[in-house]
């Protein structure tokens, strides 16, 4: 999808600076390519994008590298963390200093984001009108706040990312998922596939089912897809 078709939407010399960076290296968008220039834009380490529904993230759509990756699957995993809560309240959720938190939660998403040298995280949603899809998360490897110029330009980062999510899978036929939504995406399918089992045999809803399966994935310190395939294969089943 061509990026110019955002620019009528959202006028602004900070729009297109971003989309300008956006389409740097050509006319079509990737969120490989969206989450690329967040750390230029941004000062942060790394980016990604975490697509949700009802209460319960659905994957990542995109990172950009290893520790952004991990941010990504601990709040699949534990359902809990910058954008979860980002999503959930639909505001921004900002922890500049994970070592010494303004609030202290995330228990379990905590400890092991330190350990891979995240400092700090921030946590945009996503949304379009009425329409929220998810959230932007940033990451530091040193503590800080974001500046009000960073803080606006993350604001107008997650608009067009929101914007181009809803008209990119606009697109797509009925019940798939665009191509370009998918390239590079990790939504989990198996883990879905698993809940889907799990509900059928104890007679629970699909929101009840995974988290029941991330209870299993983390008292095991397993990754949750890990344990999906487990209960697929029929070599698990929770009781």
């Amino acid at each position: 999808m061509a990026l110019p078709g955002v620019v009528p939407l959202m006028a602004g010399v900070r729009l297109r600076r971003i989309l300008a960076a956006l389409s740097a290296e050509g006319n079509t968008w990737s969120s490989a390519r969206l989450c690329g220039v967040c750390p230029g834009i941004l000062g942060v380490s790394g980016a990604g994008i975490m697509l949700m529904s009802g209460d319960i993230p659905r994957g990542s759509l995109g990172t950009t590298d290893e520790v952004s990756h991990l941010i990504e699957e601990l709040q699949y995993t534990l359902g809990e963390g910058p954008c979860v809560d980002a999503y959930r309240q639909d505001n921004v959720v900002a922890e500049p200093d994970l070592t010494d938190p303004l609030t202290r939660r995330w228990p379990a998403f905590t400890p092991p984001v330190l350990e891979a040298g995240v400092r700090a995280v921030f946590g945009f949603p996503l949304r379009f009108g009425t329409v929220r899809l998810g959230a932007l998360d940033f990451y530091r490897d040193r503590p800080g706040p974001l500046s009000d110029d960073q803080h606006a330009d993350a604001l107008v980062i997650a608009d067009v990312t929101a914007r181009l999510v809803l008209e990119t899978q606009a697109g797509a036929p009925p019940g798939t998922v665009a191509e370009e939504l998918e390239a590079g995406a990790d939504f989990h399918f198996a883990v879905h596939n698993a809940a889907g089992m799990i509900s059928v045999q104890l007679g629970i809803s699909i929101t009840e089912a995974l988290i029941r399966l991330r209870a299993h994935a983390f008292s095991g310190d397993r990754p949750i897809a890990d344990v999906a395939q487990d209960v697929i294969a029929r070599r698990l089943r929770l009781e």
